[in-house]
């Protein structure tokens, strides 16, 4: 167990943060997803980074698994729709988590997200008594560097981003994305098709612009290339039969030229032997042909 006092807003006293292990007989609340959209926008995040190579074994990419902390006593568990940690210790004994404790089982998360499917507000619930609001969990006991909320119904994205210990709203660039400095990606949103579901995804974007694909895009990417080969293959098997030809051609030619020059040859030696036969026949007759 690791204890940490952690300064909250002036108005609150101080919260003993304590941070244990899930007891193996606690019983997690098995809340149903709110909508099919949530596993889907989910695991695509991961998806992209998976195929990109982004991922290695030290980290952690969760969807609706429990964060704990213990405040003041009292064990507090929080499943954000998607988060990740660069940096966790390997597991012990068992193949699965069921939980996750940072500080005791690695670093505190990276980012986490929440994707809105009611309008109650709760991802921006800051009550601080227990049991606390996300947006205090986040904030005040995790201190996770960036808070994603997302709608996907109104295409809806904020990232807040702490500073000076509190949630900041940031800025979108000039692409309509956000740089998130933790994971040296971008963040942003699409829209289009993807296992039968149509409407705004969250997509992540390298630091060149970038985006990162999805399973069927490399597939698609590598069947565009495979075709392209393939049309290359063809461009040049069909400049190599071009060239074989005109070098034929030219061997022809060539050929053609060869039996008109030995024609010519011929025909000048034809010539050259009428002209000795008559030069006999003339000194025959006594007239001297160079007269």
């Amino acid at each position: 167990m690791v204890a940490t006092p952690i300064p909250t807003v002036a108005e609150l006293s101080k919260v003993t943060i304590s941070w244990e292990a899930l007891p193996e007989d606690f019983i997690l609340e098995e809340e149903p997803v709110e909508n099919t959209a949530q596993p889907l926008i989910a695991g695509a995040l991961r998806e992209s980074l998976e195929l990109s190579g982004y991922i290695q074994p030290t980290m952690l990419i969760a969807a609706n698994l429990g964060i704990c902390a213990t405040m003041d006593g009292k064990l507090v568990v929080k499943a954000p729709d998607w988060f990740f940690v660069r940096t966790v210790l390997p597991l012990s004994g068992v193949t699965d988590r069921r939980s996750y404790t940072p500080h005791l089982e690695g670093e505190i998360p990276s980012i986490v997200m929440e994707f809105c499917s009611d309008t109650d507000g709760k991802e921006y619930s800051a009550r601080r008594t227990f049991p606390p609001g996300k947006w205090f969990f986040y904030e005040q006991i995790l201190q996770v560097p960036t808070y994603v909320i997302f709608d996907p119904l109104t295409a809806v994205l904020e990232v807040h981003q702490i500073e000076s210990g509190q949630y900041k709203l940031q800025p979108i660039d000039e692409n309509n994305r956000y740089w998130i400095t933790d994971m040296g990606l971008f963040l942003g949103l699409w829209e289009g098709e993807k296992e039968g579901r149509i409407g705004y995804w969250l997509r992540w974007w390298d630091q060149a612009g970038n985006l990162l694909p999805w399973a069927v895009e490399k597939l698609e990417q590598e069947q565009q290339r495979t075709e392209q080969e393939r049309q290359r293959t063809e461009q040049e098997r069909q400049r190599a039969e071009q060239e074989r030809q005109r070098a034929e051609q030219e061997s022809q030619r060539a050929e053609q030229e060869r039996q008109r020059a030995e024609q010519e040859s011929q025909r000048a030696e034809q010539e050259s032997q009428r002209a000795k036969r008559l030069a006999e026949q003339l000194r025959a007759l006594g007239i001297d042909p160079i007269d």
